[in-house]
């Protein structure tokens, strides 16, 4: 049976001769149970700071679980993200690298077209320095037939000469 401080204060013990010094006795029993008294006091703040704490260890156990898992979740997040980044990064490089084709295609269409060009342009300066000079050769030929002429038929022009007519010049193409 367990003794409360109450218990300690209100006991009264039996009198008998030459018994102890009642002042004595009740003051002695005063200060143990007050004594009594805090030391239950401070064991039932113990005890509940016991539970306390071992409810908030409870509690930390289960954030830390908690927390372990939202780390293993982050990670499978991150490791997802970087899968994704690396594969966006490759379609958006291979879609570069096809634009950089056409790009470099159409460069090589455009200088072949050039070079073409600069072909016609090279025949045509050709044909039309061709006809400069057969003109001009016609004209020398005019000229020196003038010349050679006496002069009574100088007022008369010479038919052969004047009735021929140097080339038309090739016209040059639009491009």
């Amino acid at each position: 049976m367990r003794i409360t401080p109450l218990d300690l204060r209100n006991h009264r013990f039996q009198r008998r001769m030459r018994g102890y010094d009642r002042v004595e006795v009740d003051d002695f029993l005063q200060v143990a149970s007050e004594d009594y008294e805090t030391a239950l006091r401070k064991t039932d703040q113990q005890a509940a700071r016991i539970r306390e704490l071992e409810q908030r260890v409870q509690d930390l156990s289960a954030n830390e679980k908690i927390v372990q898992d939202i780390l293993a979740t982050a990670q499978k997040l991150s490791d997802d993200l970087k899968r994704t980044a690396v594969k966006e990064a490759e379609v958006l490089i291979g879609e570069a690298e096809i634009r950089g084709e056409k790009v470099l295609e159409v460069a090589h269409r455009r200088a072949a077209k050039l070079a073409d060009d600069i072909r016609e342009m090279k025949l045509v300066k050709m044909r039309l320095s061709a006809a400069v000079r057969s003109a001009i050769q016609t004209h020398l030929a005019l000229l020196e037939t003038l010349a050679s002429d006496p002069p009574e038929e100088a007022a008369a022009p010479a038919r052969g000469a004047l009735d021929r007519v140097p080339p038309e010049p090739p016209r040059l193409r639009k491009a």
